[in-house]
């Protein structure tokens, strides 16, 4: 079911996850996972892509911030500048990684993006 809404500039997350995201020359790199939500301001602040793998074995995910995304409505997709390599050079993420700002901090960073909590 597509729960976008053409006359808005908004989307259901439902729609979001599995979109392909795309490098600058408009080659897929891998697809949303999911989406993280600060819980105060309401803001997408990460977007948690995979990519790699096959039949959705050994697939890896990679938390980047929302703001190295723009939505390419020719792809039907994401786009961003964020290489493979980046990607693979971020700093180490597991489930307790969400509870370090230190941890943010590199990520942003890494990714040269403002911090979310600074703006």
């Amino acid at each position: 079911m597509d729960t976008a809404h053409p006359n808005h500039a908004f989307i259901s997350s439902e729609d979001v996850e599995g979109t392909n995201v795309f490098d600058r020359k408009g080659e897929r790199i891998g697809e949303i996972d999911h989406l993280m939500i600060d819980k105060i301001s309401g803001r997408v602040i990460y977007a948690v892509m995979s990519f790699g793998g096959f039949l959705g074995l050994g697939h890896q995910h990679f938390p980047i911030p929302w703001a190295r995304l723009t939505y390419d409505t020719k792809l039907d997709g994401f786009r961003t500048d964020v290489t493979e390599k980046q990607l693979r050079d971020a700093p180490e993420f597991s489930d307790d990684s969400w509870q370090s700002r230190d941890w943010e901090g590199r990520v942003h960073d890494h990714y040269n993006v403002p911090p979310y909590w600074g703006l």
